[in-house]
């Protein structure tokens, strides 16, 4: 097997300076030297880094990037350091706390009719975006599809999140999960919970899949794991990550029941219960005339999947809605969907997972 090494190099004008800062305040190891009897180059090695510090090269002095679990107890505790050749050294956490952004509340319609760019992602799929405004940051909404079925040119992952969803709208699509199983499939209706860096991998899908995702935050980490292979060898049904077990729910097995909105019914995805009340998903659908309510949770985004209402809210025009739009109500906002054609289904994603729906009387003056 052919031994293959690479390096970045570094310029210096001064050897004998360089190397006790990279030996001793970085803790990395001297592995060559030359000429001996006049350095000119040396090449160290650290921290998953090969570093080849020449004199007179021609490169800038760059940026050197180390993480670790301790940075107070890495370099004298200091987090930026100038090398004596110039190279600019940062120190950061190898694993920084997951940080929720306060929700900015914003009353938010996202129709599919008004032609928002569909933007090539991760592993060619297929995104627009649900809220462009993400709320301050506190969550993103994408619309996914994969226009064209077959395999899927994914790698095993992992998503350093605080709540993510995998909603089936279309389609069918096969995904492998760190410790549950063999190949799982979700179809239209079906939802997963990918609890906060479980290991995963989208194997195939059908013709023209579409899945909802939601995750929280809205930016947030997506990192490659070279070392898993899946499936992994356990079935652990009962596993925590952070808090929250692996959900596979199958729609066609879900029950329907009263709605915290009258004049509506629901199924419950098991989702609260299955995040310690991080989060709700829901399928709402028609039963009757719905009331003007007003929630006091945090963020409620509804995504039509099925069928047309309309949204009235307060001090806003009314907005038709379809099948692909989606919209965000603020809490305290009074709202009423009307007009409901019977097929009309909608999938209701809300955090924190159990609030307050309150009736109102009378219309919002």
């Amino acid at each position: 097997m052919t031994d293959t090494r690479a390096e970045i190099r570094l310029p210096t004008s001064e050897l004998r300076d360089d190397l006790p800062f990279y030996t001793k305040t970085l803790g990395m190891r001297l592995d060559m030297i030359y000429p001996a009897d006049d350095p000119q180059i040396a090449v160290l090695s650290g921290h998953g880094l090969r570093l080849r510090i020449e004199k007179g090269a021609p490169e800038g002095p760059g940026t050197i990037r180390i993480l670790t679990d301790n940075p107070d107890d890495f370099a004298n505790g200091q987090r930026v350091l100038t090398a004596p050749n110039g190279t600019r050294v940062e120190i950061d956490e190898l694993n920084p706390p997951l940080v929720l952004p306060v929700a900015e509340h914003a009353f938010v319609v996202r129709r599919l009719a008004d032609q928002a760019p569909w933007v090539i992602g991760r592993a060619g799929m297929h995104y627009r975006d649900l809220v462009p405004t993400r709320l301050g940051g506190a969550m993103i909404a994408s619309h996914i599809r994969i226009p064209d079925g077959g395999p899927v040119p994914d790698m095993v992952h992992y998503h350093k999140v605080g709540f993510q969803l995998i909603f089936c709208v279309n389609g069918w699509v096969d995904v492998l999960y760190e410790d549950q199983g063999g190949m799982r499939r979700i179809e239209a209706g079906d939802c997963f919970i990918q609890p906060p860096e479980i290991r995963h991998r989208v194997c195939e899908s059908g013709d023209g899949v579409e899945v909802i995702e939601i995750g929280v935050p809205a930016e947030h980490i997506t990192e490659i794991d070279h070392a898993m292979t899946l499936p992994t060898p356990d079935y652990r049904p009962d596993r925590e990550w952070q808090g929250q077990k692996f959900v596979h729910n199958i729609g066609a097995k879900g029950a329907f029941k009263p709605f915290r909105i009258p004049g509506f019914e629901a199924r419950d995805t098991t989702i609260n219960a299955n995040t310690r009340g991080v989060a709700s998903v829901m399928v709402a659908r028609p039963v009757g005339q719905a009331p003007w309510t007003v929630h006091h949770g945090d963020i409620l985004f509804t995504f039509v999947m099925k069928g047309a209402m309309t949204l009235h809210g307060e001090d806003k025009e009314p907005w038709r809605l379809e099948r692909g739009d989606a919209f965000v109500i603020p809490p305290g906002m009074a709202t009423r969907y009307a007009d409901a054609t019977p097929d009309l289904e909608l999938l209701e994603v809300s955090l924190p997972g159990t609030f307050e729906t309150q009736v109102l009387d009378t219309p919002p003056a």
